[in-house]
């Protein structure tokens, strides 16, 4: 009998051990990358507009010349684009799922160039509206990204690829406003080259153009490079052999793409996408309330910033959050999990909100915005990281969510569509309740940040709700 045989059976484990980890599947790098480029275009163009925004409905005569009505019709404009989004990219998610994410993409990115155009052209107030309304009503492109780069990976590297998302959107906050202060009104920068009366007329229309260009290079990069990754569209020898399903199994896959949305709205999918959309509301509250905050004069609680140096601060919040996740964000997904690290970084809201009073109290205290500002604004730069975080492990828990990638694409639209409701809302919200405290000094002027970091509190109990772990579809 052979001994050492029989003792090397004896002590192999029947049943492997529950906590070994999986090893990571390789990132596909080409598609991934041409994926992110994609996704860089479209924050470059929606945040090119905001350096001439405000000018732009001046020189319209929108506003019959009051300049404190500027920042309402901007904020609309700005709006109806989410509220035309919150409309549509549903059911952009739920075509992608019938007929694939490449035609889908190259609709939306193809409404973007056009809406954008259009923009660059507009001479009234309507035009500008049904420009951002055209690009809003034909835009399921996020959606359908965060889709496609869901079916490239699986939980073992889901991590590194979704925090790509958030670094692309600093990327395209840096670029875009460059591209649009830079190129607003060439004829005063450069009379000889722009000296035909085209530019005085439209005046805005080089950044656009710029932008509409980036969207027609993502256009033809994505038709020969991208592939496409909805397995019932996929080309037969690619799907069985990098996805291994078989025929008989895209029958059914396939049926799943009809299903009733409602008998999609399970517990495993609802809960995630209600942490989205509440982390959305409060996020953009937050972003709305920040440059309010350094705007407003000193006597009435605000740090009265100028335009420079409020733009300075900003910067500094989305370089630094672009940074810390690009280094560190699949290192603690790996380190603590998903769901731990999302519970972190919601409950960082609440010493995010409570830093605003706080520096109130300081500005008051001291007379003067001085170094122990500079020091409290480097500790809500602190803050923000994690709270920034909450995002990447998020879109792992819808994305692990549908019960098949062809169901994905729903899935991923109804995110969007919270998102996108909740970003109309939250401005709205969030500064109204600025100037009634502020108006009427509730609880000290403070008592929007008080309601915020109520509805904190509800999000840090919605993400106790969410399972423990990442799993993948098939398993």
């Amino acid at each position: 009998m052979d001994t050492s045989n029989s003792h090397e059976i004896e002590t192999t484990p029947l049943i492997p051990a529950k906590n070994s980890k999986k090893l990571k599947t390789p990132l596909p790098k080409l598609q991934i990358g041409i994926l992110i480029s994609l996704h860089l275009a479209e924050p470059i163009a929606s945040t090119s507009i905001f350096p001439y925004i405000n000018q732009l409905i001046r020189e319209l005569g929108i506003t019959g010349g009051d300049d404190a009505a500027v920042g309402y019709y901007a904020g609309i404009i700005e709006s109806l684009f989410f509220a035309a989004q919150a409309l549509t990219v549903l059911r952009w998610g739920r075509l992608s799922d019938r007929i694939g994410r490449k035609p889908v993409l190259v609709i939306g990115l193809s409404g973007a160039c056009i809406s954008i155009l259009c923009f660059g052209l507009s001479t009234t107030f309507w035009s500008l509206v049904i420009s951002r309304c055209l690009c809003g009503f034909l835009n399921g492109n996020v959606g359908v990204m965060k889709t496609m780069m869901g079916e490239l990976t699986d939980s073992t590297n889901m991590a590194q690829a979704f925090a790509l998302f958030p670094i692309v959107g600093s990327i395209g906050s840096f670029i875009g406003p460059l591209i649009g202060g830079t190129l607003a009104r060439p004829q005063d920068r450069w009379p000889v080259l722009f000296a035909n009366a085209f530019w005085e007329k439209f005046p805005y229309f080089l950044p656009c153009a710029v932008a509409a260009c980036l969207f027609v290079l993502a256009v033809l990069m994505m038709s020969i490079f991208l592939e496409e990754t909805l397995p019932t569209k996929r080309r037969p020898k690619s799907t069985s052999a990098m996805l291994g399903i078989s025929s008989d199994e895209l029958l059914p896959q396939q049926s799943m793409a009809y299903t009733p949305l409602r008998s999609l709205l399970t517990p495993s999918v609802v809960i995630p996408i209600a942490n989205f959309g509440l982390l959305a509301l409060l996020d953009i509250a937050f972003r709305a309330l920040l440059p309010l905050l350094f705007s407003t004069p000193t006597h009435l609680g605000g740090l009265g910033f100028d335009p420079a140096t409020i733009g300075s601060w900003l910067a500094v919040f989305g370089i630094t959050s672009g940074i810390f996740q690009a280094l560190f964000f699949a290192r603690i997904v790996d380190w603590i999990g998903p769901k731990r690290l999302f519970c972190v970084s919601v409950s960082c809201y609440v010493p995010l909100m409570a830093m605003f009073p706080i520096m109130s109290w300081i500005v008051r205290a001291r007379g003067e915005v001085d170094h122990a500002i500079t020091f409290a604004l480097l500790c809500l730069t602190g803050l923000q990281l994690p709270w920034f975080m909450a995002f990447g492990a998020i879109f792992m828990f819808i994305t692990a969510s549908a019960p098949t990638n062809n169901v994905l694409g729903a899935i991923n639209g109804l995110g969007q569509t919270s998102a996108s409701v909740a970003r109309v809302v939250g401005p709205t919200l969030a500064t109204s309740l600025f100037a009634v405290s502020k108006e009427h000094n509730l609880l000290g002027g403070n008592a929007v940040f008080v309601v915020l970091i109520v509805l904190a509190g509800g999000l840090r109990w919605l993400a106790s709700q969410l399972p423990d772990e990442v799993q993948d579809r098939d398993e």
